[in-house]
Order: C-alpha cells, then structure tokens, then sequence
C-alpha cells in the first residue's frame, strides 16, 4: 500500500508542478450557495478558513472544529482512536449523551449518520474544504429540526483554491496519511476531485499499569474520496452535483473489538442567481456500520466476546428549495420548505455463552421531518439589521420494532412493536445588530429549536464493559429554547474581539439514566454485572455560559484564541431525580484555545494550545475525568516553487489525556505525542 502511494504521488507531482493556464472564457458559476443573508451577523458565529482546516496538527477536521468556543464532541478521542458512534458534534454544554446536538452540513447538506446521529469525519477530508462556518443557536432556516445547538456548515473548494496537490507524510507508530486531489476549469463551469488515505498501527487505549495481556494498539485504516462538478445550465442557474465514498476501519484496543463504517453519499443542487433567486437540493445517503465488543476478565489476561453488531444498514433522503423574493432592497426574504427521511435497524448477535452466540437482535424503524420556513433579514440603516424567522415542522417515527430470537431455534425471546408516532412542532428565531460605528457591533437574538431522538437512541440497546444501557422507543423529542447578546469589536484591520453570554435550556433532554446496579437481571439487556441505565428524556439541561473569541495580526504574527465557560445543570424527577442539579456527562466547566502563527517568505510555524476543564464520565458524576492540556505545533519549509516539506507534532509534551473511565476503574486514553514529517506537491 505504501509503495503505491509513492507512486501515486510521482504521478501527480508533474500536474501538480505545472498546472494548466487558465482559459480566456468567462466564468459564470461560483459553485457556492445563495448568499448569506445579513442578518446571520446576529447569531454567534465563528468562521474557520482553509489554511487553518488544512494545516491543523493532526489533519482532521474534528480538531480544527475545536478552536471554536464551546465545540466539542462527546469523547476527547478524535475519529482515529474513538469508536465512531461517539462523534456525536454539540455546541454549548448540551451534550450528555453520543448523539449529534449540532446540525453538520457539507454544501447544504446534512452529515449526520441516518441511524445514530454521529458524523463519519474520516469521510469529510479537510482539504476539500473552503472553509467552515460555526453558528451557535438554534431555530429557523433550513434543516432546523437538527439544529438545537447549532449549526456547522463545511463549504466545498472550488477549482480555484483546490490547486493539483499531493502530499505523503509519516508519522509515530508507523502512521502514514496521504491525500491528493485538484481541480480544472472546464468551459462555464469546474470539476474537482480529492482523496485521501490513512493508517496507523495505532497507540494503546490503556495506559501501561493497567494494561494485561489481551490490549493491543488501536490501528486504524481509512479513505475517502470526493468528486464535485459544477456547469452553467442556463442563464444565471448553475448546477451543483456532489458525491463521496468512504471506508472507515479500526480496532478499539483488542483484538476481536474492531469496528467499521462505510458509505456512500450523492447531492444535485441548482442554484439560480437572477431576478428570483432560488436553491433547489436533493442528496442520497447509504451507510453501513459494524462493531464488535468484548468482556474482559478483571486481571485483562482473556477476553470473550460479548456482542456482534455486524450489520447496520441505514438510508437517508432529503431535499429543499427556497425562493427569495425581491421584496426590496433593504430585504433579504427566504420562503422555503425542507424533507429528511431516515430508515435503518441494527443487526447483532449477543448473549455469549459456551463459546458461541445464543441470541439474535434486530431492531429499527423510519423517521422524517418536513417543515416549511420563512425568514427575513432587514437593514433599514446603516446601523441596524433586524431578522426574524419561523418553521412549522411535520415528524413522525414509525414502523419500529425490536425482535430477539434464539440463535439455534429462531423461537422468539423478545418481540417489542412499536406504535407510530406523529405532530406538528413550531419553532423561531429572531436577532438584531446595533452598530453604532463600524468597529463596533452589538447583537442579541433569541431562538426556539427540536431535535427528534435518533433511531439508535430509540431501538438499540448496547454495552460498554460491565455496563449497559436500554433503549427506549417512547423517547419524546427535546425543545431548546435560548437567549444571547454579544458584542462584536474590531478596532483594527489585525484586531478583533467578540463576547458572548447566554441561556439555553434543552427541555425533555435525553441522557443515559442510571437505574440500577449489577450484579443483576435487567429488562432489554438482560444480565449485567456493572450499571443499568436506560435512555430517557430528563425534565431539561439548562446552561448559562460566556464565549470569547479573538484575533490579533502583528508584521508576521498571527494569534488567535477562544474560550467557553458554560455552567451546565440537569433539572430531573421521577426515577431520574439522582441527576438533579449535577453537570451533565461529558460536559466541562472551561474549554480554551489558542494558535500563534509566524510565517514570512519560504517559512511558517504556529504551536496550538487547548485546555478542557474536568468533566463527569458518567450521569452520576462518580468517575471525573481530569483536566486536559495538551500542546500542538507545526512547521512548513517551501523548498521549491512547487515542492514544501512538512513538520508537525501533536501533543508536544506528551500529556496523558483521560479520554473515559470504566465502572472498574479502567482508563481510556486520548492521542499520546504524535510525531510528522512530510511532503506537499502543488497547491494546499
């Protein structure tokens, strides 16, 4: 694989040295959407250019998203270590469980796994990517029902920025990660191609006075690749259409507790740029994932499988369109309407006893939302912008069910049908900006969102260790409702600053609720020696919390920061009233980061530093994870017009990074220093 690799990147480097003369036809498309409204300006909002995306120390967007204020994803583990169903994406403390809070869009369209809700980030490769915008809040728009904590938006490069590139770089514990790709003018319009490819025989989850005789080294090995065409279709309507594959392995520290996702996603967008401007979306999404787990003896000498969750197959669909009416031009009016259908079950054996699987569980069902939309922006003075907006959505959850059955008799063990369900939900925002100079801007906004549970949170029961956890087909949706106001100050071309504060509260929040301890027998899971827990809407999470952001340039220095503090609580009754008044899991008090830059002619360094403040394992707040900082650093020496050489260095100084705590103690860890060295042909 390696050596193919090398010879790919000889094969690019003539293309990427020397790329094509651009042509003297007229370029008619953008390949970007409508453009974005002015009243955006009143939400919180964090843009992440390409060079930071692509020159971010471990080269996953995961990680270049937490330079943002109050992003996190449910583990510290990024994509390469972490079992995939924790990368769950939230803004703002709402998390307490592994389920995306935040809507994740690539060109419009949504990222989020039809079955679990997590994002397949080994599929979204950074250098794809113009750039990524950050929204905090949620409420109107499209795709909204997703969008209870915020909104991420990946943009697309076009022919322009993705250059011809390749790059080859090697790293610690035989690591490599290969990406290449560019784009072309082609008459009116572009096409571009990216892929990418990485393995690592990986680092071990445990750390060594815990480690026994069955812990290996977590490997990876996953690609991605994309393809983009953009054209002209007539006069001021482009058509956009977009598709990526991807294949996603890894091992989760034994041998036996491997884990896999693959998919394969399509969008045909058209946009119209004339006297009504309009978007017209339409994507496809196919997805497979497999996992297996193991129990492990006390003394970690032997191990024994304990389920095999060997198909999940899932389907997502959806659409919108939007017109934008000229209504005038202090006005920016958007009517739209929008679709998401999600189908999928999950396929596992489990029960493991006398040296094979005596069960078979299949569990899933369908799910949709439809809503419509209207939302205004309006700048009656240079001062002021004033947006307002509102959604009327249709959901429904049907065709559940979760079935066991004997594994040598098919004779039925559990048979659970599930009734359909179905509503109308409203939901709004509303926001204004003040600019009293035009240094100076001070917004506030309000805004009221719903997310429904995710069919995994629905259906499918599973295990972590000694644990388990139920699932609940009776989940109600969670309401978030918030407030904010915020000030925006850029005294200077190279300076810039902005401060945040806000209320949230996520009614009928769905968490993992502990209701009982093993050794014992539960409903759903059966035997379980360590915690039960079931999933279940608490009464709400409501979150106060402060966000800063700034921005300095200074001659050939470059430095940027952010920091969150969020001051989280759980309001819980009935059988879940242990949770009251505690943090919810997974959530810290104070998130940090910060990046200085230098460059200057041929030469560039940046060192990232991040800070997370202690958070709760579990619901309970028993096992506290404890603080992490950790030190990033980066260099690129251009040798040639066309050919720069690569250092980069994750987690500098080696900081043991306590990514999740078992019920027995056992510690599960985060990257461990990482070391790069590597090449880049072409553009970046």
């Amino acid at each position: 694989m390696r050596r193919a690799l090398l010879a790919a990147l000889a094969f690019a480097a003539p293309a990427a040295a020397q790329p094509s003369a651009p042509t003297a036809e007229t370029i008619v498309v953008t390949g970007r959407s409508l453009p974005t409204p002015a009243g955006a300006a009143a939400y919180g909002t964090t843009l992440i250019d390409r060079g930071r995306l692509t020159g971010e120390a471990s080269g996953r967007l995961e990680n270049a998203l937490r330079d943002v204020a109050g992003f996190q994803l449910f583990r510290r583990s990024d994509s390469r270590a972490a079992n995939p169903t924790s990368q769950g994406a939230t803004l703002r403390a709402l998390g307490g469980n592994a389920s995306s809070r935040a809507l994740v869009l690539l060109d419009g369209v949504p990222q989020l796994d039809p079955f679990a809700g997590w994002v397949a980030w080994p599929s979204l490769s950074p250098e794809r990517l113009s750039a990524a915008r950050v929204t905090r809040g949620g409420g109107a728009g499209a795709f909204g029902a997703g969008a209870v904590a915020g909104t991420i938006e990946l943009f697309s490069a076009d022919a322009d920025e993705l250059r011809p590139f390749a790059s080859l770089s090697y790293g610690s514990r035989e690591s490599v990660a290969a990406a290449a790709g560019g784009g072309a003018r082609l008459g009116d319009g572009f096409v571009t191609a990216t892929a990418r490819y990485d393995e690592s025989d990986g680092y071990y989850l445990v750390p060594e006075r815990q480690r026994g005789a069955v812990d290996v080294p977590a490997d990876y090995r996953s690609w991605s690749v994309a393809l983009r065409a953009v054209t002209a279709v007539a006069d001021d309507v482009e058509l956009q259409a977009s598709s990526q594959a991807f294949d996603d392995a890894r091992r989760r520290g034994q041998v036996g507790a491997e884990s896999g996702s693959r998919g394969a996603d399509a969008s045909v967008r058209l946009i119209g740029r004339g006297d009504l401007p309009f978007e017209a979306l339409a994507y496809v999404q196919a997805r497979r994932f497999t996992s297996g787990f193991r129990a492990t003896a006390a003394d970690r000498s032997s191990s024994t499988p304990s389920l095999d969750q060997y198909n999940t197959p899932s389907t997502g669909l959806g659409g919108k369109i939007e017109l934008r009416p000229d209504i005038g031009a202090a006005h920016t009016l958007q009517i739209g309407a929008d679709v998401r259908a999600q189908d999928g079950r999950t396929r596992e054996r489990f029960r493991f006893q006398v040296d094979r699987f005596t069960r078979l569980r299949e569990a899933g069902g369908r799910s949709m939302t439809a809503g419509f939309y209207v939302e205004d922006s309006w700048t009656p003075s240079d001062a002021w912008t004033l947006t307002g907006g509102v959604r009327l959505d249709r959901w429904s959850i049907s065709d559940g069910f979760l079935d066991e059955v004997d594994a040598q008799t098919g004779a039925p063990t559990l048979s659970q049908a599930v009734a359909d369900r179905d509503g109308w939900r409203p939901t709004a925002r509303a926001g204004a900006v003040y600019r009293p100079t035009p240094a100076i801007d001070l917004r506030t906004a309000a805004y009221a969102g719903f997310r429904l549970p995710t069919l995994n949170e629905l259906y499918r029961p599973f295990r972590v260790g000694a644990d388990a956890t139920a699932a609940n087909p009776g989940l109600d949706l969670e309401r978030l409702r918030g407030v904010e106001a915020g000030i925006d100050f850029r005294p200077l071309n190279t300076l810039s600053f902005g401060l945040t504060a806000y209320w949230n509260e996520l009614e009928d929040a769905i968490s993992n609720v502990s209701l009982g301890e093993g050794p014992g027998t539960f409903p759903q899971v059966g035997f379980v020696s360590g915690t039960f827990r079931e999933r279940r809407n608490v009464d709400a999470i409501r979150v106060r919390g402060i966000e800063a952001t700034g921005s300095l340039g200074y001659g050939d220095w470059r430095l940027r920061g952010a920091y969150a503090f969020a001051d989280a609580r759980v309001r819980a009754s009935g059988r879940a009233a242990a949770l009251d008044g505690r943090r919810p899991a997974q959530t810290p008090k104070h998130q940090a980061s910060g990046t200085l830059g230098w460059a200057r002619d041929a030469v560039s360094a940046d060192v990232t530093a991040r800070y997370a403040g202690k958070q709760a394992e579990d619901d309970l707040g028993v096992r506290q994870l404890p603080d992490a900082f950790t030190v990033d650093a980066g260099a690129e020496l251009r040798l040639t017009r066309s050919l720069t050489l690569q250092a980069r260095a994750e987690n500098l100084f080696d900081e043991q990074v306590v990514a999740g705590i078992s019920g027995t103690g056992l510690l599960d860890l985060g990257t461990p220093r990482t070391l790069w060295i590597g090449l880049r042909i072409g553009g970046r």
